[in-house]
């Protein structure tokens, strides 16, 4: 019998069992409701008969007492009236007889009323005569004996269904209680045999699983001569045979392969031996696992066990501990600028500057089994840089004083002398004013980053307004975009937050962005300033309609004297790189998103307040 089947006959019998349970209820249900609908039908609709006869007897006596009393008209009306609802009601209690004795008391009640009606138009008749003295003798001893006789029978008739209907409602009683009795008692039996033949079933399959388990973990310790016995012919006994197999050949592959095993494990550790960066393995616990000999001298360790060394214990920036820690959460590295993956280690009065890379490590399974901690040593290359930019300061404070003088030269020149000049002469001194101002703006932006990148950059934090930064902006281009004929329009989401920051420089920022959008937009094209906040930070966008930028310049656009083939306007290539440093000079952060062909949108984030 296979596996599949012995299944199937353990759900069957479960849902036999089951199937038992719910048609016993049922068949319950079904007596409890039929004792119901027989108190209902056989008692109910008769009591509720005799109590409406009752009250209209009452209402007829009481008819009959305002004619003695002198108003006939009134009490005849009410007599009649009542004598149409009186029938209507002995109708049902006729169409309900179910009992024994209630016909011969319908009979009874049929008969004095009708004899109860002739004494009443007897009375009438008596009035009518003109022997109204003979009216209340006549009433007490033949009217109202009638009505009282009446009345009782049909409070019999209500006697008689209330106690039959008491004796059917005690009879429910006991067949509800023989019911949940008899229910349960099914119910259990059913419950145990159920528990026995699953249990019986379970131990029957599990009983090989275990022995798979058992000899899985002397696989997993080294013992491939491990057997399975077979005992049955199901998908378990052909399962244990695949895995006697499958052992058998694990044991020779493990013969065959242990000595070219340990060879590539040498070759491996003699690899990253030789690699002159330093490289630290981490388990998913942040635990060292491996560290070649690079890694050890960068980070003073000694040549011994590691496996007790946390990344805390031997890192001495917490920041990279914590992006290893999200490498292993996540199962992907977090994207970080190339200037935040810098890690600075003292060795005396030096400081070394280490470039560092997380790689997770998966196995066959994709799941994360480790994390590589790669660190390149760029110091030199971060005094190269050091160098240039104070080179480049140096540079830019020389040439600023001949540029001055040589624009004011010119400036007089087209003052005073240009219109003595020939017309290519005039051309030529146009052309020497503009790119002496050009020369002299490119020289400005060059001392403002080399400022910004020493640190040195001067910010008077205030809260600010995104509004009135948004209105200044608008007011400075105002003849600009009238002279180009492109609107600029402004798209405030929310209610925002006031932002920390230094408004000139971010009233600078702004300003930058828009120039550029400016430049490229055509005439009637579309600007936009927007602003939204996303938790602790406010968005602020420059979105154009433009020609765009293509996705390879995209990564870096933010980066020194780089602009786009084919679209270079004039500019510098260094707007974009201060905007950048004076974002992160904030704490913020400046992305583009775009294609060509579509515009752009500029946005940078500010903390808010």
């Amino acid at each position: 019998m296979t596996l599949k089947k012995k299944i199937l006959i353990g759900y069957g019998v479960s849902f036999a069992l089951m199937g038992l349970v719910i048609a016993w209820a049922v068949t319950n249900l079904v007596s409890l409701g039929k004792a119901t609908d027989a108190i209902l039908s056989e008692n109910y609709r008769s009591i509720i008969a005799a109590e409406n006869m009752v009250d209209v007897l009452e209402r007829q006596d009481s008819a009959v007492l305002l004619i003695l009393l002198g108003d006939a008209g009134t009490g005849i009306a009410q007599f009649r009236e009542n004598e149409a609802v009186f029938f209507e009601w002995l109708a049902r209690a006729k169409d309900n007889i179910t009992i024994h004795g209630e016909a011969e008391l319908v009979q009874s009640i049929e008969a004095d009323y009708a004899t109860y009606r002739k004494r009443f138009s007897a009375l009438t008749d008596l009035r009518e005569t003109g022997r109204a003295t003979q009216e209340p003798t006549y009433y007490q001893e033949t009217v109202y004996p009638l009505f009282a006789k009446v009345r009782e029978v049909c409070i019999g008739l209500r006697n008689l269904n209330e106690e039959t209907m008491y004796s059917a409602s005690v009879r429910a009683g006991k067949v509800a209680q023989r019911a949940i009795w008899s229910t349960v008692l099914v119910a259990a039996s059913a419950l145990i045999v159920a528990l026995m033949f699953s249990l019986f079933l379970a131990e029957r399959i599990v009983r090989p699983i275990r022995r798979f388990m058992e000899a899985s973990r002397k696989i997993s310790s080294g013992d491939y001569t491990v057997q399975v016995p077979v005992e049955t012919g199901d998908e378990l006994g052909r399962l244990a045979g695949e895995f006697n197999q499958m052992a058998n050949q694990l044991g020779r592959y493990h013969e065959m392969n242990i000595e070219q095993i340990i060879s590539e494990k040498n070759k491996g550790e003699a690899i990253l031996s030789s690699i002159e960066d330093g490289l630290v393995v981490f388990d998913t616990k942040l635990k060292a696992t491996g560290i070649n000999p690079a890694a050890r001298r960068l980070l003073d360790l000694k040549f011994a066990e590691s496996a007790t060394l946390h990344c805390m214990d031997i890192l001495p920036d917490p920041n990279v501990c914590d992006l290893v820690r999200k490498t292993v959460e996540t199962g992907v590295q977090p994207t970080i600028p190339d200037e935040q993956r810098i890690i600075t280690v003292s060795e005396g009065e030096r400081a070394r500057h280490y470039l560092f890379s997380v790689t997770a490590i998966r196995g066959r399974d994709r799941n994360l089994s480790g994390i590589v901690l790669l660190l390149r040593d760029v110091t030199r290359l971060k005094e190269v840089e050091r160098l240039k930019n104070e080179f480049v300061m140096a540079a830019s404070h020389e040439l600023r004083t001949p540029l001055t003088s040589l624009g004011m030269s010119v400036d007089l020149l087209m003052e005073h002398s240009a219109q003595g000049l020939a017309e290519k002469d005039r051309e030529l001194l146009q052309a020497a004013h503009e790119e002496v101002h050009r020369m002299k703006a490119l020289v400005n932006d060059l001392l403002d980053l080399s400022k910004i990148e020493a640190g040195r950059i001067e910010l008077e934090f205030e809260s600010v307004s995104v509004p009135t930064l948004f209105a200044h902006v608008k007011a400075v281009f105002k003849s600009q975009m009238d002279m180009k004929e492109v609107p600029l329009t402004t798209e405030l989401t929310g209610e925002l937050p006031k932002v920390r920051a230094d408004a000139n420089k971010i009233t600078w920022v702004l300003t930058n962005l828009i120039s550029n959008a400016l430049r490229y937009v055509s005439k009637g094209g579309h600007i936009s300033l927007m602003a939204h906040r996303i938790g602790p930070n406010v968005h602020l966008s420059v979105r154009d309609d433009g020609p765009g930028i293509p996705s390879e310049y995209q990564s870096k656009i933010f980066q020194k004297f780089v602009q786009v083939k084919g679209q270079e306007a004039g500019g510098s290539g260094l707007g974009l790189a201060i905007c950048k440093e004076i974002v992160r000079a904030h704490g913020g952060a400046i992305w583009v998103e775009s294609s060509a062909g579509r515009g752009s949108t500029f946005t940078f984030t500010l903390p808010a307040q």
